[in-house]
């Protein structure tokens, strides 16, 4: 499954962006999906998690209240709704996708397949 993530930008302090997350041919109805970030000289965080079957989700501590993920009801994109942003915000933001039971996966080893990464730039 290739992933494919689009969205992401430059955008001020306080501004919304919305990551897309796609896979040309293939449905998400039975997939966990999740998004996760990297900032330089960091490892890579977990932002959220979309399980499969009920749609449940998860999100880090640190966007919690301002960060929301779902899919469209073709569940052949997810999305990751941003708002609220803040500088520390700033990073390459990666979708990734696991077929297995549904869960809500919370770390990068749970999951199979990921995204190439989109980046997200936060100015003060």
């Amino acid at each position: 499954v290739q992933l494919q993530a689009s969205g992401g930008g430059l955008v001020q302090a306080g501004g919304s962006l919305r990551l897309s997350c796609a896979a040309p041919g293939h449905t998400f109805t039975n997939y966990n999906m999740g998004w996760f970030r990297q900032a330089p000289g960091k490892e890579r965080e977990f932002v959220a998690a979309s399980r499969a079957s009920d749609g449940g989700t998860r999100y880090g501590n640190s966007v919690k209240g301002r960060f929301t993920i779902s899919r469209d009801n073709a569940e052949t994109t997810v999305y990751l709704q941003m708002n609220s942003l803040k500088p520390e915000d700033t990073a390459v933001y990666y979708c990734a996708a696991d077929p297995g039971l549904p869960r809500l996966y919370l770390r990068v080893g749970e999951y199979d397949y990921f995204g190439q990464g989109t980046q997200v730039t936060v100015s003060s």
